[in-house]
């Protein structure tokens, strides 16, 4: 899987023949990024729904996904909106939207109902969590090979500690992490070999492409 992390929780993913982005945020009018055929947003938050990024990658066929409670998203970008747990299925593959929450904070809450999404080929099974922080449904998530997770604590997602009870709960082959707020991944790195965890780490550097 060819995969570019364009900043924060923003990726750019190629999978069955489509360009899958997730999260758009700060992609300048003028890139060199192909345009998408699916953007996945997980929730209405600035830094994460970026309407000029969607629109500097938009194209006419493209198709953008949501959390069926982000009504100005529904309206502005013409996206589709999940329901939790809600499976949509397009050109070869199925995305699932799934929790995505802070169960003691204020910045997600559960009832917000807002989405990770768990987009699968029928070979190769990517989850990017959105902000959010150990929740029980993890344990759910099976046969993840890519588990993108958000480790940046800053009281609004996991920090490293809690980003690696996740990766626990979900037993992916890889886990890329992603949201860190400038912390050293590295670090992130040597504490899951400390823990000795049979999963490897793949940390990506900014706007380079990289085969997975």
């Amino acid at each position: 899987m060819k995969i570019t992390w364009i900043n924060h929780s923003c990726f750019q993913f190629y999978l069955a023949g489509k360009v899958i982005y997730t999260d758009p945020y700060q992609i300048p009018e003028e890139n060199e990024y192909e345009k998408a055929d699916i953007v996945l947003v997980s929730h209405s938050h600035g830094d994460h729904y970026d309407a000029n990024s969607i629109h500097n990658i938009k194209k006419d066929s493209t198709t953008v996904i949501c959390p069926k409670t982000c009504e100005e998203i529904i309206a502005n970008e013409g996206a589709t909106g999940l329901k939790l747990f809600e499976k949509i299925e397009i050109g070869g593959l199925a995305i699932q939207g799934v929790p995505s929450y802070n169960p003691n904070k204020r910045f997600h809450p559960k009832e917000n109902e807002w989405l990770g999404f768990i987009v699968d080929d029928g070979t190769t099974r990517v989850y990017h969590a959105g902000d959010t922080d150990v929740i029980p449904e993890m344990s759910e998530y099976k046969n993840i090979n890519y588990a993108l997770l958000p480790v940046g604590g800053n009281q609004y997602t996991m920090d490293f500690a809690e980003g690696i009870q996740a990766v626990k709960a979900i037993k992916p082959k890889f886990v890329v992490p992603m949201h860190n707020w400038e912390k050293n991944l590295t670090v992130f790195r040597d504490l899951m070999k400390i823990e000795a965890l049979d999963i490897g780490v793949i940390i990506l550097n900014l706007n380079e492409p990289k085969e997975i």
